[in-house]
């Protein structure tokens, strides 16, 4: 038995989806609150509740090269800016039709959703850059000729893009809420990588038991996390002393926080895409807090009740992503909450597509802003790294040592709240660990130190306006999942 987005939805506020083939217990359908859960932690800001849905492997570029100005064409959602909404630093002009690479930038249209997965090796991406002339994607990064879809574009796909009639919904996001045009991936390469800088600002101090790790320690590769009870291939774990993460700032504090995976009660769940392509929902390597020893759950018990889900008890913290829900249904949301999707949904080129990420997204963030706690919730939409998409901006260069360059890939990066303001576009330089900088700013947990990115991120507070009073605020905007467009 699989249990599919919509059938998890399904299931009212104290219900908890069994777990099938991990530890085979069943938590307590009672959905008593924990003592805590009412009591909020004390926060900087009106935001009690972060949500952070964390997709894979998508350029800025790749979705946002055009933005405001989509194609329309016949039999795909039509989209139309709002009058003064502003431009993005994207693609125009000669990036457009004499652009530097070996293949122009072109529209991938609705139709063109499954495509081939990129390369978006460590290496390989700083080659594409080419010192900053951004003109080897082709050459470093695409895929050439094979088995997977191209389009008859070989490697020169890498240089595709959508618009706003195939990433209907979150376009449509960026016009009621606020995006950035200038986040970044903290260092380049895979999942992984991105994925340990959203927790912990850095990738060094694992063990060398990898070809995915450097001679130094630094993740650089997809090793999955040593232990992990679903796949027992190429792994390490942090063994670093001084290593921590967000999750153990955060127990340090009392504050209630979970990740939520799709498929992590139960390694044989798996789905199709609406391309056909099939794969397991849960992904090891795309779940950060089980290179930890502190916060990992290799064993993937289940929590003992709903009122466990966001605190202290056999699960760690790391959870299914039904078990979010049951939490919400509970009013008792953590106050920082990891959502990481099934990989049918998670937007990866290859298994998964951008409107299997829509649905995901849509149907989410329509659920949230009806929930208990959406008057004091933000949702940041970001992504762990570029899939070696073509984006055209280079980042700063933050740091020149060999397993630390960074800024890797520009990404895509959307606040939706209440307190976000509203058909914006944030300029401010962030990348990966300003979402990290930003949970210990608000709820005052200090910095990770040990050489963590945090240290240096921008802020993702201009993203935000907590001038406003409870009359002004922006509105929730509920989206139709099939097609991105505002529901009627």
């Amino acid at each position: 038995m699989t249990l599919t987005t919509s059938a998890r939805a399904a299931f009212g506020a104290v219900a908890v989806v069994a777990a099938l083939a991990v530890a085979g217990c069943t938590p307590s359908p009672v959905a008593t609150p924990h003592p805590s859960a009412h009591r909020p932690s004390a926060t900087t800001t009106p935001i009690s509740h972060l949500v952070v849905i964390f997709q894979e492997n998508v350029s800025f570029d790749h979705y946002f090269a055009t933005y405001p100005a989509a194609a329309n064409p016949a039999r795909e959602p039509a989209f139309t800016a709002a009058p003064g909404t502003p431009t993005v630093n994207g693609l125009s002009g000669p990036l457009l039709t004499s652009n530097p690479n070996a293949t122009q930038p072109f529209r991938l249209g609705r139709s063109q959703v499954q495509t081939c997965d990129q390369d978006h090796g460590y290496a390989d991406e700083q080659a594409a850059f080419d010192g900053g002339r951004m003109d080897k994607f082709v050459e470093t990064v695409g895929r050439g000729p094979g088995t997977c879809v191209n389009y008859g574009k070989g490697a020169g796909l890498v240089m595709g893009y959508y618009d706003g009639n195939t990433v209907t919904a979150l376009w449509n996001y960026a016009q009621h809420f606020a995006m950035s045009d200038s986040f970044y991936g903290t260092t380049f390469g895979p999942s992984s990588p991105g994925a340990l800088n959203l927790i912990a600002g850095q990738t060094q101090g694992f063990a060398l038991t990898s070809p995915s790790v450097t001679s130094s320690g630094t993740v650089i590769g997809d090793p999955q996390p040593t232990g992990d009870a679903c796949d027992t291939r190429d792994s390490t774990t942090a063994v670093d002393s001084a290593n921590k993460n967000v999750g153990d700032l955060l127990t340090a504090k009392n504050v209630s926080w979970g990740w939520f995976q799709g498929g992590f009660a139960d390694c044989g769940a798996a789905h199709h895409s609406v391309a056909g392509s099939w794969s397991q929902d849960y992904i090891p390597h795309h779940e950060p807090f089980q290179y930890f020893a502190s916060t990992a759950n290799l064993k993937h018990t289940r929590p003992a009740s709903v009122a466990e889900i966001g605190h202290a008890g056999p699960a760690n913290h790391q959870y299914d992503l039904s078990d979010f829900w049951s939490a919400v249904g509970a009013h008792s949301m953590p106050a920082v909450s990891f959502l990481k999707a099934p990989a049918y949904q998670d937007g990866h080129a290859g298994y998964s597509t951008p409107l299997d990420e829509q649905t995901f997204l849509v149907n989410t963030i329509n659920r949230l802003e009806k929930s208990h706690d959406w008057a004091s919730t933000a949702v940041v939409i970001a992504y762990d790294d570029s899939d070696g998409w073509y984006d055209h901006q280079m980042g700063p260069v933050v740091d020149q040592s060999a397993d630390r360059r960074g800024y890797g890939p520009r990404l895509p990066l959307l606040v939706i709240s209440p307190y976000a303001r509203a058909n914006f576009v944030d300029h401010t330089v962030t990348d990966q660990s300003s979402i990290l900088r930003f949970i210990e700013d608000n709820w005052s947990t200090g910095r990770i130190g040990n050489g963590s990115f945090d240290a240096l991120a921008g802020s993702l507070t201009g993203m935000f306006d907590f001038s406003s009073d409870a009359g002004q605020r922006n509105p929730a905007l509920t989206l139709d999942p099939s097609t991105g467009l505002v529901a009627h």
